[in-house]
């Protein structure tokens, strides 16, 4: 298998360099691969990483924004539920065999079978969410037919960041991963570089557990699917005094959720979609970082629908919508206002270019 998860950095930087090319482009026609005769003869096709359509995270959020687009455009649906990572060929393998115009990979895991599938079938078109193309030696590749989906999430979690450090009644916040990937760390980056810059700004003093950005170190519970595995990492942080974690492991934050709730008095920060909404937690979620995954998705098969399919990279951020922070919703008055004004400005700033989240594993 040509993806390692113990080449982050490679991987991260093939990513960058290929995304360099542009941030949220506006689609123009062209493209190539089969783009069907219309929404009656489209079928758009969605395979899931572990974790499968209801895990309140990004495989949800993708299938959310494929049946958006089966109920807007009329068009076809094909879906495979992946239950583990043996499971993506065979899968991506599937949808090509039943006549999909476009098939999503939801997730980085799923790099090796979306570019297998897109390499081998250059009449049908692909989008990789949360990664892009790359060789053996993780140097990037543009496949004409394979679009990637990606997010630079440090934007948004620089503002939870800063958030939790704001509102910490503790002076200690944590953050865990599933997997050491990019689309994982990226949260942890930005969440860390938030807590950093509210100590500099107001002389604070915030610990973070469970990431050391500059070493690129932390921790993970190494999957996305066992909840247990996210209590006892939670368990542990609020042992060592955070009242604020913020899980970036899909279904396994959930378990994280119910440390804290069990704790009584820990919040969370949910991320990919607004935990508030999607989880059965919502009395302790002070605050999501957000992808717009299904957005993304309804927009690419529109575009493609209507023949506008490109391979030019999408990157969501502050500035397109693609990325943002959630409301703070049952905490709303518990957050100060002059944190909700310092938020707002530094959201400006981002979007404005006078202020720059960096992240080696940025799109």
């Amino acid at each position: 298998m040509k993806k390692s998860i113990v080449a982050t950095t490679l991987m991260a930087s093939a990513a960058v360099a290929l995304a360099a090319c542009g941030a949220a482009p506006e689609e123009e026609p062209g493209g190539g691969g089969d783009q069907g005769g219309g929404a009656e003869d489209f079928t758009a096709c969605l395979v899931s990483d572990a974790g499968g359509w209801d895990d309140r995270s990004f495989n949800q959020s993708a299938h959310e924004g494929l049946m958006a687009a089966v109920d807007e455009l009329g068009v076809g649906e094909e879906t495979a539920e992946s239950q583990s990572e043996s499971e993506f060929g065979p899968n991506v393998d599937s949808m090509v065999q039943q006549g999909c115009n476009l098939t999503f990979g939801v997730g980085f895991l799923l790099e090796d079978a979306i570019q297998s599938a897109a390499e081998g079938n250059p009449d049908r078109n692909f989008a990789l969410i949360d990664s892009s193309f790359t060789d053996a030696d993780f140097n990037p590749v543009e496949l004409d037919n394979g679009k990637p989906i990606l997010f630079n999430t440090a934007e948004a979690a620089f503002l939870a960041g800063y958030v939790a450090a704001a509102t910490t009644e503790s002076g200690t916040v944590a953050t865990f991963g599933g997997q050491q990937i990019p689309s994982v760390s990226i949260f942890m980056d930005g969440f860390a570089d938030g807590i950093a810059h509210y100590n500099e700004e107001n002389d604070g003093d915030v610990q973070l557990l469970g990431w050391d950005k500059e070493a690129q170190q932390g921790a993970f519970t190494g999957d996305f699917e066992n909840q247990a595995n996210g209590q006892q990492q939670a368990e542990q942080f609020i042992a060592q005094g955070a009242d604020i974690i913020m899980p970036v492991a899909g279904p396994v934050g959930l378990g994280a959720a119910a440390a804290a709730e069990e704790a009584g008095d820990v919040r969370i920060i949910g991320v990919d979609s607004d935990w508030y909404e999607s989880s059965e937690y919502g009395e302790i979620i002070l605050t999501s970082v957000m992808k717009q995954i299904g957005p993304a998705v309804q927009d690419t098969i529109a575009q493609t629908v209507e023949g506008g399919f490109t391979n030019e990279p999408y990157v969501g951020t502050l500035e397109n919508d693609g990325v943002g922070l959630a409301p703070f919703h049952d905490f709303d008055d518990e957050v100060p206002q002059e944190v909700k004004d310092a938020v707002a400005d530094l959201e400006e700033q981002i979007i404005s270019g006078e202020l720059t989240i960096e992240s080696p594993n940025a799109p």
